[in-house]
């Protein structure tokens, strides 16, 4: 009778020391005596205490942040450059099996190939490509971490830190061009109202009336900004006083 309790109570608590709850995002990786066994699905599951041992993945799309690296580009620029890498397990058992440490050793990886390819490049094709270099360290990275289980998803570029002197060399470089820019829109303009000056002058040579309106549009221009009284005096009046002094 004490042998029967014993072995009930003993089989209750193997039964309960047994359960095992996977979450919706995780799967379980079974090794009986060392050897993969199976692979949990999220729920309610049971295992053998002490025999079997558990592995818990997460399958849900991981964040990953790339220490800032110290690369020198085609044109000899020295910079700084931190990345940053999304992935996504999607073979748990590889992911345990296939290497020690997953997230370390994509680390490791995404900071050789971030100096391996942004050191093809100038420092103008860097700053203004970021995508196109996120994408190229990413289809690289993809090759040796699908043997891991492990999916890519995305590699973006945060930040090109470049050197303090670099910095105001392009900043002087960026002026000099605005400055430039500017000059050159001065000057075409001159060019364009020299153009018109020159036209306006031929209209009034071949009207006379022109000039007369002219004339009376300036003097209006002059009463209304210096509020003063202009006297006009006719111009066969002008001819006889000139006349007349000589």
């Amino acid at each position: 009778m004490f042998l029967l309790k014993f072995l009930g109570s003993a089989t209750v608590i193997i039964f309960i020391l047994g359960i095992r709850v996977i979450s919706q995002w995780e799967r379980g990786i079974i090794f009986r005596f060392g050897k993969y066994l199976k692979e949990l699905q999220p729920g309610l599951n049971w295992v053998i205490p002490i025999i079997d041992s558990i592995y818990h993945v997460d399958m849900r799309i991981r964040t990953m942040d790339v220490v800032p690296q110290e690369v020198m580009t085609k044109d000899s620029v020295p910079t700084k450059i931190d990345a940053v890498v999304y992935y996504q397990i999607f073979d748990a058992q590889r992911s345990v099996t296939a290497v020690e440490s997953f997230a370390y050793a994509s680390t490791l990886l995404a900071q050789s190939k971030l100096r391996d390819v942004v050191g093809k490049y100038d420092l103008d094709t860097l700053l203004g490509s970021k995508e196109r270099i996120g994408n190229e360290v990413l289809q690289i990275l993809q090759i040796p971490t699908d043997e891991w289980g492990v999916n890519i998803k995305s590699v973006e570029i945060k930040n090109i830190e470049l050197p303090d002197n670099m910095k105001r060399a392009m900043a002087k470089e960026s002026e000099a061009s605005r400055e430039k820019k500017a000059r050159l829109i001065k000057a075409s303009a001159e060019e364009e109202a020299s153009r018109m000056f020159v036209n306006a002058a031929r209209t009034i040579a071949e009207h006379p009336n022109a000039l007369v309106l002219r004339q009376l549009q300036t003097w209006q221009e002059i009463g209304a900004e210096q509020n003063s009284l202009i006297i006009l005096v006719p111009t066969e009046f002008a001819k006889i006083i000139g006349q007349k002094q000589t």
